[in-house]
């Protein structure tokens, strides 16, 4: 059953299609809202948001365009609003927080290491501009083609490249800037550890 004939039987009531409906997308739309958000708990709670504004708006879908098009930019714009509703957390404050360990912990450094990698992409890439944030995620997570993005986005192939292309150097310099910070601190733990041994 293609599409439009899945959308013809759910306005008609049948529940079952509707979930089969889903079943069809769910996948390809997580991986979106996973890579918007880099929280499973909160992808969880959009893709609910998501299906709920699906359902209430299939009546209004224009079959002039593609479906999956339309409903990828639900994903995005639920994805988007729901960030903005958790804007109280400034984004370098929580970068600087994975670094201050309390000195008694044991292995400090070993943690700093295990979280770091995870962390410092998770916030880099939340930490780009809206436009290019969309066409990276949507290119490198979810591997669409620049002509698909183009037209999720509503702009051109050559616009999406650029972006991308914007979005890999401000993450370079982004990542770089952040490995510089960890290895500083690293760093002067050391020296405040090895000046403290030659006291002794």
């Amino acid at each position: 059953m293609k599409n439009f004939e899945l959308i013809d039987s759910v306005l008609r009531g049948n529940e079952r299609d509707f979930e089969r409906l889903i079943r069809m997308y769910e996948s390809d739309i997580f991986r979106v809202v996973i890579g918007l958000l880099h929280n499973k708990e909160d992808a969880e709670e959009v893709m609910q948001d998501i299906f709920l504004k699906l359902y209430s708006s299939l009546s209004s879908f224009d079959r002039r365009a593609a479906f999956t098009t339309w409903l990828y930019r639900i994903a995005i714009n639920t994805s988007l609003n729901f960030l903005r509703r958790k804007r109280n957390k400034v984004f370098w404050t929580e970068l600087k927080t994975i670094f201050q360990f309390s000195s008694k912990e044991p292995s400090t450094e070993a943690k700093m290491m295990e979280r770091s990698k995870h962390e410092i992409i998770k916030y880099a890439i939340n930490g780009l501009p809206k436009n290019q944030r969309l066409a990276f995620v949507l290119t490198k997570y979810e591997e669409l083609s620049q002509k698909k993005v183009a037209e999720i986005m509503n702009t051109s192939e050559g616009a999406v490249e650029q972006l991308v292309l914007r979005a890999k150097n401000n993450l370079r310099k982004k990542l770089s800037a952040a490995v510089g910070f960890e290895t500083v601190q690293l760093s002067n733990k050391k020296m405040r550890a090895d000046e403290k041994s030659k006291r002794f």
